[in-house]
């Protein structure tokens, strides 16, 4: 059995396209018609770019090669170009043909890929979702809006979710980590408050950034939410800044999570070995694919940490956390986005039941991909997936922030 053939399509998911402005999905068959699918979340250049990469990846270190041989082609890719380090978009390109090989072992061999990854160890997947707005909220106030936040928290924890994820601290802007200004901590704060009346102890918090702040602006902000006892700091600081998130951790009584815009096991040791963080969040389509974080989520085993994938994206990465999710002992749990797109496109074959998630038992990732419905919404914008911000925190009239991809109005 040898890869052969080759076909990508990036689809952009209707407004207001939770998920991403688009999703990168790579098709890849053997020479004896097994079709296998993954999907790619490096999200640096424009999907026309990274088209051309994952052709590139493909052919030259995948094409003609044996499906199994997976350690045989990460380390090709992951040395090309006399590198060996990792690089955020050849590995992006990599990770989701990787997990479209999974698919094909696990289709060849009638077995789902958890049975590949070592059997199953977690019957079921706890799921968390970010909060979003109900059918009633207006998009330009619910981010801003506590009492809006507590009514979709609310509404998350009677379908039986038992972790909710928000964002409400304010821009994420290329300038790198900023000090937050006061009233984004006191929205921060009343969040967490309203959230917390809302739920009571029946769901933990998660409270969401994206490295928006310098090291001393993150413990200011962790400091102040710590009565409401979050489950998670997401990435306080600039995630390259490993022994800086390391003085947060040391400073706030709130597990730190990271990891969503890490690549490979080297980028995650570090964050090990500082106690720079405790909960691991990597994006399968981003991070190496299911057998890097396989072992990522081995050495994190070692270090008393956990793992919590991560997902802004489509169902097929979504489905590869899954699988790794069921594999291994430290899981905390998995993102989960619960759109009529995201089901659609792989025809409702993994769902969420009351916050839980049931690894499949059919071949593969245990997908059904609904090609046709993938093609019939590309996608035609000049936008990246997620952009940051230009614009500088203000500190003067405040900050209403949607995010890296804000909903479309249409």
């Amino acid at each position: 059995m040898q890869l052969k053939d080759l076909d990508i399509i990036v689809t952009a998911p209707p407004a207001p396209g939770w998920g991403g402005r688009y999703w990168i999905l790579v098709k890849v068959t053997t020479d004896d018609g097994i079709v296998g699918w993954g999907e790619c979340y490096a999200a640096s250049i424009g999907p026309g770019a990274m088209r051309s990469v994952i052709e590139d990846v493909f052919d030259r270190h995948m094409r003609g090669e044996n499906p199994e041989n997976i350690e045989l082609m990460f380390r090709r890719a992951y040395s090309s170009g006399f590198t060996q380090r990792p690089d955020l978009t050849v590995m992006g390109a990599f990770s989701g043909l990787e997990i479209a090989c999974w698919d094909i072992l696990g289709k060849a061999r009638e077995r789902p890929v958890w049975a590949l990854l070592g059997g199953k160890m977690n019957k079921r997947i706890r799921a968390y979702t970010y909060l979003y707005p109900l059918q009633h909220h207006g998009l330009d106030t619910f981010w801003t809006s506590p009492e809006m936040a507590a009514e979709s928290a609310l509404d998350c924890v009677t379908r039986g979710y038992t972790a909710v994820k928000f964002d409400p601290a304010g821009p994420y802007t290329m300038r790198g980590g900023h000090m937050p200004g006061m009233r984004d901590i006191s929205q921060s704060v009343a969040f967490c408050k309203a959230i917390r009346e809302a739920v009571g102890d029946r769901a933990d918090l998660l409270f969401g950034t994206h490295g928006q702040f310098t090291t001393a602006g993150a413990i200011r902000l962790g400091q102040a939410l710590e009565p409401y006892s979050p489950l998670w700091f997401e990435e306080p600081i600039p995630p390259d800044a490993v022994e800086e998130m390391a003085k947060v951790a040391r400073a706030v009584r709130i597990p730190v999570a990271t990891g969503e815009r890490l690549t490979t096991k080297a980028e995650f040791a570090p964050v090990l070995r500082s106690g720079a963080a405790t909960i691991l969040q990597p994006a399968l389509g981003r991070a190496g694919g299911i057998w890097e974080m396989k072992k990522v989520a081995a050495m994190a085993e070692v270090h008393n940490a956990q793992m919590a994938p991560h997902l802004y994206a489509g169902p097929v990465e979504w489905a590869a956390n899954i699988h790794l999710a069921a594999s291994i002992p430290n899981l905390l749990m998995c993102e989960t986005i619960e759109t009529p797109f995201h089901d659609q496109l792989i025809k409702g074959s993994i769902q969420v039941d009351s916050g839980f998630v049931t690894p499949p038992e059919t071949p593969g990732l245990g997908i059904d991909v609904d090609e046709d419905l993938a093609r019939a919404h590309p996608y035609t914008g000049d936008g990246l997936h997620l952009q940051m911000q230009e614009a500088p925190c203000d500190y003067e009239k405040g900050n209403n922030f949607e995010g890296g991809a804000p909903a479309p109005r249409d």
